[in-house]
């Protein structure tokens, strides 16, 4: 059994998936739709699939009611990648705000020679 965390990144790491994500971002969607952009490449039995991994790593909920089932997203699920995330953009702007200040540094130093007066 996969850990949360490992659920969420393997259930993004398909574009099909991202793609039903991006739409459920917009709002409430009913199976049907969902799979209407993809019935040209694959099975209903396989956009089933998606959404069962989806549900499971818990980016969306889907419920039923008579013949309609309707799926959302559920943010929630996103969290805690998006907390795990954001200690490495952390990092990154930190070392990106370094690596300018160091190339501003190297530039005072040293100006472009098209820069130097005679």
């Amino acid at each position: 059994m996969q850990d949360p965390l490992s659920q969420t990144f393997s259930a993004l790491a398909d574009p099909t998936r991202r793609a039903m994500l991006a739409r459920l971002s917009q709002g409430e969607a009913n199976v049907s739709d969902l799979a209407e952009p993809f019935l040209g490449e694959m099975s209903l039995p396989a956009i089933t699939k998606h959404l069962q991994v989806l549900e499971k790593a818990g980016l969306i909920t889907k419920t039923r009611k008579a013949q309609w089932r309707s799926c959302k997203i559920n943010g929630d699920g996103l969290k805690d990648a998006a907390g795990w995330m954001e200690q490495y953009r952390v990092f990154w702007e930190e070392s990106f705000d370094r690596l300018d200040a160091y190339l501003k540094t190297v530039t005072a130093k040293n100006p472009p020679k098209g820069d130097q007066n005679a």
